[in-house]
């Protein structure tokens, strides 16, 4: 039988990942120093992605995770097509802050090409292993799903990510600290945040009822089908408690 998913949270969930997705890949091409480490300002909002992603698998299944990942990169999209086309239509004489606005606008390709590659390798893969490790460890260990999953994914965000936009525009020596760089501060952030993506994946199971397993999922991810069965949710109501 077919479980249709009625959320009262899920549609947020879905909505702020692709808000952070959106300012994430915007301020990728700023690079910036702290602490004496170089990194891109993208890396500081995107492991909140992981960690929406990794909320969205617990609780709402692979399924939900796939589709948040698809409409994350389609606003993304539309955000980045409706910038392009505004820098190229034409500007009143009067306007003597459109050129500056313009190249702001004037996003790098490769930084583009490295962002869409990037996140359409990561985000799927860390929801992926998120979905079996649940499997795999019957649902324990929780926080360790969560770091393990983002270790993996953010290894190959970085990386992906790092090659594409940067190679030849600086050392090779300098690539590979900005490629490790990231992915610190990306596993650091989903390590620092465990208390609170924990306690608020196990609030979600508990308001919403829901507690979803992808044993019969096909992890196909050029589909949009979230379709579960009731036999795919393991959430049990707690006996209540005689006095």
């Amino acid at each position: 039988m077919k479980l249709h998913i009625q959320s009262n949270a899920l549609w947020l969930l879905t909505l702020t990942y692709s808000m952070v997705i959106v300012i994430a890949n915007w301020f990728d091409a700023r690079l910036i120093k702290l602490a004496g480490l170089v990194t891109d300002a993208g890396t500081l909002i995107f492991p909140l992605t992981f960690l929406l992603s990794d909320l969205i698998t617990e609780v709402y299944g692979y399924k939900h995770a796939r589709r948040a990942i698809w409409c994350g990169f389609f606003f993304n999209a539309i955000f980045i097509a409706y910038g392009q086309l505004i820098i190229h239509l034409p500007s009143p004489d009067f306007a003597a802050n459109n050129a500056m606005f313009d190249t702001l606008l004037a996003m790098n390709v490769r930084i583009l090409l490295a962002s869409a590659i990037s996140y359409l390798v990561a985000e799927p893969l860390n929801s992926l292993i998120m979905a079996k490790l649940k499997i795999s460890m019957h649902g324990k260990h929780m926080g360790v799903r969560f770091v393990a999953s983002t270790i993996a994914a953010s290894a190959v965000d970085s990386l992906l990510f790092g090659t594409i936009a940067f190679y030849g525009t600086m050392s090779d020596d300098n690539l590979i600290h900005l490629i490790a760089t990231m992915w610190l501060i990306k596993v650091g952030i989903e390590t620092a945040g465990l208390p609170v993506s924990i306690s608020l994946a196990k609030k979600l199971k508990q308001a919403e009822k829901i507690d979803m397993y992808d044993n019969h999922t096909h992890f196909n991810l050029f589909t949009l089908d979230t379709d579960y069965s009731a036999e795919d949710n393991a959430f049990v109501t707690a006996p209540v408690k005689k006095d």
